[in-house]
């Protein structure tokens, strides 16, 4: 695995824990559709959330940042789709894209985690 790769998927389990402390369990991980990926899918009872993560070193910029309005609109047809393809959890009445920006210090080690609700 490339070192990026390494970054981003250290930073999508610092988010999935952070839902997991929170409650949801996960859906899916990396689910992919013609469209794109969805970085996590996690529900608790009512709720099933996209999320959307982005993940920097410390020192560099913030990482929510990075997500820009074609980003956005990616990742809602990306669920969209997946909603179409896909038998949803029963009992779900709302439906949310959060986004989640996580910086690591230089041993790899959460330094900060931001997560927005219904950002996306």
């Amino acid at each position: 695995m490339h070192r990026r790769a390494k970054l981003g998927q250290a930073g999508e389990d610092f988010a999935l824990k952070h839902y997991e402390t929170a409650g949801y369990s996960l859906v899916a991980q990396n689910a992919r559709t013609r469209l794109g990926e969805l970085d996590l899918i996690v529900t608790r009872p009512g709720v099933l959330v996209f999320v959307e993560v982005r993940t920097r070193r410390a020192g560099s910029s913030n990482p929510l940042e990075s997500i820009d309005r074609r980003k956005a609109l990616q990742v809602r047809r990306t669920a969209g789709q997946w909603l179409a393809a896909n038998t949803t959890p029963s009992g779900i009445s709302e439906l949310r894209i959060d986004a989640v920006g996580i910086t690591v210090d230089s041993s790899g080690h959460l330094a900060s985690l931001e997560c927005l609700e219904g950002a996306l």
